[in-house]
């Protein structure tokens, strides 16, 4: 077959049902083309079988590949799914509908594929299940096909070698089975030829025979008789276990078929054969079976016999001759017990031996009886081995055995059965007490007295034995003689031995011991027993004795063991009812009241009621108890009968209503007090009520502690005493009540203080003076405690015992009549209550019960309706011992319930009056919570420890709740809160827990009463939300939700109160986050967070925003990084979606983070604030920069990362230089209206120090690659300006005195504004990338220069001219800064504007940028300031357009002449006037004579009045002025000159040999420039150009002298007399100089003019000069006297003219 075709067919398979049609037609394509295909592959060894192919047309071949996909498709479902199975039932289909159209031919064609060779036995298999399923439908076949198949089946059948024929054989006896149903004759005729006397034949022969015989009955009875013969022949052939099991198996079957034959003999048209016949036939193989197959070794040999025994017994047991015979085999039966074989058939058989003797009336013989009773009983008493699994069933039969027995032989069998009772062995004796129990409950009419009498008398022997299982089979015999009508049989012995193992197992179970549990258990089964036969026993004997009554009622009142109360109770209520319902109820009644000692009334309702309150316990007793009351209510209490009549059912109704598990104690406990309550008013005005107390008081010793029944005693002895109507009796027994009770028992203490606390309902003051009674009479002082032991098993404790008063006195207050209760509850209820606390050893047990008292006694106060203004006066008092027991509890662990009541208790305080005041509220607040959260949480293993911590956490809730609603208002909300906030951004996460859900819980109280009443304060909205908003992060889940919570509350409270509206869609986002919240991962955490901070941030104003923000970063630090990282992240949130609105609170924020941000240690935390600092800054510039200036030095680290992470974003970072710079140069610009908020901000006052730190900090940080283009030359300018100011302080405006920093040190050096100046502009000139710039700047010491305040403006004139020289690019921006400059209203600003424009004139670039008129307008002005230091450069400035723009002095000559020649005219100053003649020297370069003008005369004369200044510097500037002014002369001005060269001249040739070197210089090179003016060729050859010494200058001065003697002695003259004058000059080297210029004139000089001289004058002049401290001067003036007295000596002096 293809494999395509296969899968084909496997796919269709797969459909199912549905297309089986399908899969039909393609198996039946399939068959046929494989049938084409393989015509060549038939075997050659059925040839002589070929006409049946040419008959079948085909049909043979189908088949065979039919039977192909079956074989092959069984091979495959081991493995395979269930499409396979479906493909080999198809097949079968398939062939046996083709059988309905052709039968005869797909038989043949069928047993023509069984008889090809060497075929699988699978295959046969199927082949003989077709041929079954076509037999089945076809009915009669054609017989010779009939008759080969059923040759081949029979020889298949035959075949079973090997293990799978076994299944072949099967197979072929089926079909031979099925062929027999219409071809019987064929079939029986096959078999019966295989069975053959004395010869063994094969197995599946007599199995085939046994199913012909079971399906065709009527048909085989005629060979039933000689097959049984046969097979009966071949018995001792047999020697095979397996042959020995299939004869067996056959034989039954024989036998079932005979009986079933026997029982249709009507219906046979056979000849009939009688059931002796048959009878006779199996006797000899019944015997052969018992005597020899019966004792074989094989088990499996064993069951098969004994199986086919009890068919064959049904036959021969009827008759009466071979019954005897088989009776004589009975002991080979109970031989086998001894064997391995099953015990329950042997029985079985035995049983229908027995049973069938019974019926017959042919008793076994005597003589076995022994024998059987023996091993029956052996059966019964001993243990059954573990391979017997029926021995239950074994059991049962062997009962029905002995009940044959005892029908036949009942003496002889309670013979046997006393025999054995006599035997001490437990098990022998309860197996024979069964036995009896089951011969006694036999319903056999034929079981007579005798039997009964003698089983009785049995059973009596053993009454003796105390054996629990012997016991208890004695008392079940009992009770069944009682069902079993036998009730006379049983009094007198019977009912004592009921009602002694009754009070003995009682006895027994109440005092048991606990290493005896198996025995507890026995006797329990013991009770049980004798439960159930008293029931029986009272349900069925009539005519109880009084004894047996008797003992049941005392066994009510004093039977410990309440379990056997329900059986007990139902049973008098039964003997009751029945005497009540006899004919003489009266007189029963009457002598019953006489001769019966019944307990009284009150003893038994105490009794009945105490154990009523556990109605369910013993299989439910409480009904019991109440049918019994009412049945005995008239004997009780005739009074409450007719109450009893209707109340009794409703209880009962109540009980039948529920389950133990569905009934209510205190329902039911209720039910019952007033049941009581009703009863006893019945009695009122009788002392019944008082008895009844006293009866209740002594059943208090009958109960155990703790139990429901006592529990309820003590109440119900509570309600009875307050009812009491003598308070004498009452006070005794409550203090007999106080002094038996043990304190040292919970429950009994408990109990006694219930009773108390209901006695007070009606007997308060009775029961305070008890109290106070008993408190006497224990001796109680605070000195002396002294409890004497009234029971010596009970020693009590001083401890205890005031527990449990305070306990009682607060008892007292909660059941105390409501007007009772003020009367007494400060004093002496509560006072008492203080004063037992106060005086004892305050431990654990003493702290509980004094909180409880309080409680209590609260309680009570607040149950009344109307307390008015009662003022509880103790309330201070308990508070405070309270306070103090919750402070003394140890803060790390829990181990008891204290905490937990005593915050129950102060909750409870609060309420009362008068109220906690707001101080108060919050101490005892921050105390609970001190106390609670702080303790971790205990370990999920911990049960008891987790009770109380959620106790104490519950406690807590509910006290901070309570203390709350007495402050719901926005300030105690903000009280609580701020207890809270320690907890919730506590390190400990199950504190943070605990916080929020407390939280949680108050805020949802708050927003609940009070909603939209009383709104927020301002602010106080954003101080909530952000003290919870990082716990949105928190490492806890569960702390995470809370917080979510907790906020949407807060949202809740905020809609309310602003009427806003909380859109659905934030509701369902903020639940969304809140569900994200749950997971554990971070990144989705935050991102919730940062969700539900977008959510809410719409709902803020902006003051809630400032708020909100300041307790963020408050809360920075106080938690994990987690917190912190959720307290940024909601920071930046509101921030990047509020910015634009929060102008006005910038500072707010801004001062909120920088406060905090020194304190954050996480750089990314840092990170995060930073950039919301920067948010901030790009929105509100100037307000954050003001606001960052204004910080104090040395600027702090974190201060710091912010201005580095401005250095990091470049554009950002310009915009700050740029309003930095803006600050600076805001100081030395004319202050500005502000127009706008940010305007207010930007001109605010700022420490310049910080802003020049803060632009050294950008700079520095700022990338390197970055020249500033656009900045630097601002910068730098800038700087400058500011280096300049800080030379020359002014005063700083009086408002930034405000922000300069206060600390306790100084500042170090290096923070100084010089020095952050000068390093500022160090690194900006560094930016511009010329190396020889900064290299200049370093070798000229510009820093240096311009850090001395001296030499400042040196400094500024050398940075400008190295600026100009190297910073080509920004020379335009610097020249427009110097003209701003020169424009400034700071001095210092104009000065230093002022030295760098010096340096600027001197270049072209102001003429080039075409800024000269206005800096030389500027620099006209700064000419006429007051200051000296800007006239001076100004001065020079103007002058040094000389040398940048010479082309333009000539334009401006005028200008520069007048403002120079105004300086040299300043009478003070002399560096003006230096440096105004250094200025018209330059300038006076570039002009010519004409240009001069009106000028020349000024300027000459102002100049020679500086020839002989003091000032080396004037004199200098003077001569240079003037030597420069000589050149300038030409044609026109030359006369005028010349007057002024004749007028300096002398001055000109002292000051040749001026002491200062390079003004003598100077002096020597104007004078050069004079000589031409005198008109003199001899005067023209110089003494020297630069320096003359003293002879040159002598010689030059002697020539000089001569020529004026010569043309101009007047002139000489005058000479003279102006070099007299220098005698006194102030210059020492002058003076020398005048000494000798003068003694030359005198020797040049004429008589004429000699004699007009002074000489006494002169004289007097140079002796005074004799004493000049320079020694020069001296010798110079004395020479000048020799020449004196010279000229004197030649007489040129002796005329009196001369003298005159």
């Amino acid at each position: 077959m293809c494999i395509w075709r296969r899968t084909k067919l496997f796919l269709a398979i797969f459909f199912g049902s549905i297309q089986k049609r399908t899969l039909r037609k393609e198996l039946e394509e399939e068959m046929a083309e494989a049938a084409i295909d393989s015509n060549e592959e038939v075997s050659k060894e059925t040839e002589d079988l070929g006409f049946l192919e040419q008959v079948d047309g085909g049909t043979f071949q189908q088949v065979t590949n039919l039977l192909n996909i079956m074989e092959s498709e069984s091979a495959k479902s081991d493995v395979a799914w269930a499409g396979p199975d479906m493909r080999k039932t198809l097949a079968s289909v398939i062939i046996t509908e083709k059988a309905n159209s052709k039968p005869s031919v797909v038989m043949n064609a069928l047993i023509r594929c069984l008889q090809m060779p060497e075929i699988s036995i699978q295959r046969k298999v199927n082949i003989y299940n077709i041929l079954q399923e076509i037999i089945q439908q076809e009915g009669e076949l054609e017989e010779q096909c009939v008759q080969r198949l059923v040759t081949i089946a029979s020889k298949e059948m035959r075949e079973t070698s090997e293990t799978e024929g076994y299944v072949k054989a099967e197979v072929a006896s089926d079909t031979l089975v099925a062929l027999s149903r219409n071809h019987f004759s064929l079939v029986m005729y096959e078999l019966q030829h295989h069975l053959k006397p004395l010869n063994l034949t094969d197995e599946f022969v007599i199995v085939t025979l046994a199913k012909l015989a079971n399906g065709n009955v009527f048909e085989f009875m005629p060979y039933m008789g000689i097959t049984l013969a046969t097979i009966f022949t071949m018995l001792r052939l047999a020697s095979e276990a397996k042959m020995r099991q299939v004869i067996c198996g056959a034989m039954e079957t024989f036998c079932e078929t005979v009986q079933f034959y026997l029982r249709h003999l009507e219906d046979s048209v056979y000849p009939v054969m009688t059931e002796e016949q048959f009878a006779m036939k199996l006797f000899p193989m019944y015997r052969y079976f018992v005597t020899v197959w019966l004792r074989n070794d094989d088990s499996e040999v064993k069951l098969g016999v004994i199986k086919s025994l009890r068919p064959m017994l049904n036959l021969l047991l009827p008759n009466d001759d071979l019954r005897e015979q088989v009776y004589d085999y009975i002991p080979l039966l109970l031989a086998e017990y001894q064997g391995s074989l099953e015990a329950l058939f042997i029985t079985q058989v035995l049983r229908q031996i027995l049973e069938v003797s019974v019926i017959t009336s042919t008793p076994v013989p005597q003589m076995q009886l022994h024998t059987i009773f023996t091993e029956l009983h052996i059966q019964v008493c001993a243990k059954a081995p573990a391979q017997q699994q029926y021995s239950s069933q074994n059991l049962t039969e062997i009962v029905h055995c002995f009940i044959a027995l005892a029908r036949s032989y009942p003496k002889e069998l309670m013979k046997f059965f006393l025999s054995q009772m006599e035997m001490s062995k437990e098990a022998t004796r309860v197996g024979t007490l069964t036995l009896i129990r089951a011969v006694v409950s036999a319903d056999e009419p034929k079981m007579n007295t005798r039997t009964i009498h003698l089983a009785i008398r049995v059973v009596k022997n053993t009454l003796s034995d105390t054996r629990s299982k012997v016991r208890m089979a004695i008392l079940r015999i009992i009770g069944q003689l009682a069902l079993s009508g036998y009730q006379d049989r049983i009094k007198g012995w019977g009912l004592k031995y009921v009602s002694v193992q009754l009070t003995l197992s009682t006895y027994k179970l109440t005092n048991r011991r606990e290493s005896f549990y198996q025995r507890d258990l026995e006797e329990k089964m013991v009770h049980k027993v004798t439960m159930d036969t008293v029931r029986i026993i009272t349900s069925s004997v009539s005519g109880m004795t009084n004894e047996f009554w008797v003992r049941l009622l005392c066994y009510i009142m004093e039977t410990d063991y309440t379990e056997a109360l329900t059986p007990i109770c139902i049973s008098l209520t039964n003997l009751a009812e029945r005497q009540l319902h006899s004919k003489d109820v009266g007189t029963n009644m009457a002598s019953r009241s006489k001769h019966v000692d019944l307990p009284a009334p009150q003893k038994l309702l105490a009794r009945l009621l105490v154990l009523m309150s556990s109605p369910y316990k013993g299989e439910g007793r409480g009904i019991a108890m109440l049918n019994l009351l009412q049945t005995l209510s008239q004997s009780i209490a005739p009074s409450m009968a007719d109450m009893w009549e209707l109340e009794i059912p409703l209880l009962v109704q109540y009980l039948e209503e529920h389950t133990e598990f569905t009934w209510n104690q205190k329902t039911w406990e209720d039910k019952l007090i007033q049941f009581l309550r009703n009863s006893i008013k019945k009695t009122r005005g009788s002392s019944w009520s008082l008895r009844l107390s006293k009866e209740l008081n002594n059943q208090i010793e009958s109960f155990d502690s703790p139990s429901l029944e006592k529990a309820f005693l003590y109440r119900a002895l509570g309600f009875t005493l307050a009812t009491g109507l003598e308070a004498d009796k009452v006070e005794v027994l409550l203090l007999e009540l106080l002094y038996k009770t043990d304190y040292s028992n919970d429950f009994d203490r408990e109990g006694v203080i219930l009773c108390f606390g209901l006695c007070a309902r009606g007997q308060v003051k009775t029961v305070l003076n008890v109290l106070h009674d008993f408190e006497e009479r224990i001796q109680e002082s605070e000195q002396s405690w002294q409890i004497g032991a009234w029971r010596k098993d009970h020693p009590w404790r001083r401890e205890i015992v005031k527990s449990a008063l305070m306990v009682t006195y607060s008892c007292v207050a909660a059941y105390c009549h409501p007007q009772m209760l003020l009367a007494h509850v400060d004093t002496p209820i509560t006072a008492k209550i203080i004063h037992h606390y106060s005086s004892s050893c305050q431990d654990i047990s003493l702290k509980l019960a004094f909180m409880k008292s309080i409680m209590q006694v609260t309680d009570a106060i607040k149950s009344i309706e109307y307390l008015e203004d009662f003022q509880f006066a103790q309330k201070a008092t308990v508070t405070g011992i309270i306070t103090a027991i919750l402070k003394a509890e140890p803060a790390d662990s829990l181990v008891s319930p204290v905490r937990t009541t005593a915050m129950d208790a102060l909750a409870h305080l609060s309420k009362l009056k008068p109220f906690y005041s707001v101080e108060e509220n919050s101490e005892l607040m921050d105390i609970s919570l001190h106390s609670v959260i702080s303790l971790q949480p205990p370990g999920e293993d911990n049960d008891s420890m987790k009770i109380l911590y959620t106790n104490a956490m519950i406690a807590l809730a509910q006290l901070m709740e309570g203390l709350m609603q007495r402050q719901l208002d926005p300030k105690g909300l903000q009280e609580m809160v701020h207890l809270l906030e320690k907890w919730i951004l506590s390190e400990k996460e199950w504190e943070r827990e605990k916080a929020m859900n407390l939280h949680l819980r108050l805020l949802q109280i708050y927003v609940q009463s009070v909603g939209v009443c009383i709104p927020l304060k301002l602010g106080q909205f954003g101080t909530l939300v952000g003290l919870i908003a990082p716990c949105t992060c928190d490492p806890h889940r569960r702390t995470r939700v809370a917080s979510t919570d907790v906020l949407s509350s807060l949202l809740d409270l905020h809609a309310s109160q602003t009427c806003s509206l909380w859109d659905a869609s934030k509701e369902k986002e903020l639940m969304k986050c809140r569900e994200d919240l749950k997971g554990s991962d971070e990144e989705m955490i935050f991102s919730a967070s940062s969700r539900i901070a977008k959510v809410v941030c719409m709902e803020f104003n902006c003051d809630e925003v400032v708020s909100l923000i300041q307790k963020l970063c408050e809360n920075i630090g106080a938690m994990d990084l987690q917190h912190d990282k959720a307290s940024v992240t909601w920071i930046g949130t509101f921030l990047q979606m509020r910015v634009k609105e929060l102008e006005d609170k910038v500072a707010e924020i801004l001062g909120a983070i920088l406060a905090h941000l020194p304190v954050v240690d996480h750089l990314e935390v840092r990170r995060l604030l930073i950039e919301g600092i920067l948010l901030l800054a790009h929105y509100h510039q100037e307000t954050v920069l003001t606001s960052l200036l204004r910080q104090p030095l040395p600027m702090e680290s974190h201060l710091t990362e912010v201005w580095q992470a401005v250095a990091e974003n470049l554009p950002f970072a310009r915009t700050m230089l740029h309003g930095l710079m803006g600050r600076l140069q805001s100081r030395f610009s004319p202050r500005a209206n502000a127009t706008s908020k940010a305007d207010i901000w930007r001109l605010a006052a700022v420490d310049p120090l910080m802003t020049l730190c803060t632009i050294h900090l950008l700079v520095e940080k700022m990338d390197q690659d970055d020249e500033l283009p656009d900045l630097l030359p601002d910068l730098v300018y800038t700087l400058l300006l500011q280096l300049s100011s800080s030379h020359r302080p002014e005063a700083s405006p009086p408002i930034l005195k405000t922000w300069r920093l206060v600390h306790a040190g100084t500042l170090p050096e290096e923070i100084n504004l010089q020095r952050i100046t000068i390093r500022s502009m160090q690194l900006l000139l560094r930016r511009v990338n010329n190396e020889h710039l900064v290299c200049s700047l370093e070798e000229q010491g510009v820093w240096n220069l311009l850090e001395n305040s001296l030499t400042f403006l040196e400094g500024v004139g050398l940075l400008a001219r190295l600026c100009l020289q190297n910073m080509e690019g920004h020379r335009r921006r610097l020249s427009e800064l110097v003209l701003r400059g020169l424009d400034a209203e700071v001095l210092s600003c104009r000065i230093s504007s002022t030295a760098v424009c010096v340096e600027f004139m001197s270049d072209p670039v102001l003429h080039q940028e075409k800024l000269l008129k206005p800096v030389v307008f500027m620099l006209e002005r700064g000419v006429d300031q007051e200051d000296e230091a800007l006239r001076v450069l100004s001065l020079r400035a103007l002058g040094n357009m000389a040398l940048g723009a010479p082309q333009k002095v000539k334009q401006y000559r005028k200008l520069l002449l007048e403002k120079c020649l105004c300086a040299l005219r300043e009478p003070g100053s002399t560096s003006v006037v230096s440096e105004g003649m250094a200025a018209l020297t330059k300038i006076l370069a570039e002009l010519r004579e004409g240009h001069v003008g009106s000028f020349f005369n000024a300027i000459s004369e102002q100049c020679r009045a500086f020839f002989d200044n003091e000032s080396e510097l004037l004199r200098f500037k003077a001569f240079v002025l003037f030597g420069t002014l000589a050149k300038v002369v030409r044609v026109s001005k030359k006369h005028l000159f010349k007057v002024e060269v004749k007028k300096a001249w002398v001055s000109l040739m002292l000051h040749c040999q001026d002491p200062c070197s390079y003004t003598a210089r100077a002096c020597m090179e104007t004078m050069l420039q004079c000589l031409h003016f005198w008109g003199c060729k001899g005067l023209e050859s110089p003494p020297g150009q630069t320096a003359a010494s003293a002879d040159e200058m002598t010689v030059f001065q002697t020539t000089m002298c001569s020529v004026l003697t010569q043309k101009k002695p007047a002139v000489l003259y005058g000479f003279l007399l102006e070099t007299i004058s220098y005698l006194k000059s102030n210059l020492s080297r002058i003076r020398v100089a005048a000494c000798n210029l003068a003694g030359i004139m005198m020797k040049q000089m004429s008589a004429s003019y000699l004699r007009k001289l002074d000489f006494p004058a002169l004289r007097n002049s140079l002796q005074e000069l004799q004493l000049d401290a320079d020694p020069g001067v001296r010798r110079a003036a004395l020479e000048t006297l020799k020449i004196l007295d010279n000229c004197s000596q030649h007489g040129l002096l002796a005329s009196p003219e001369g003298v005159s």
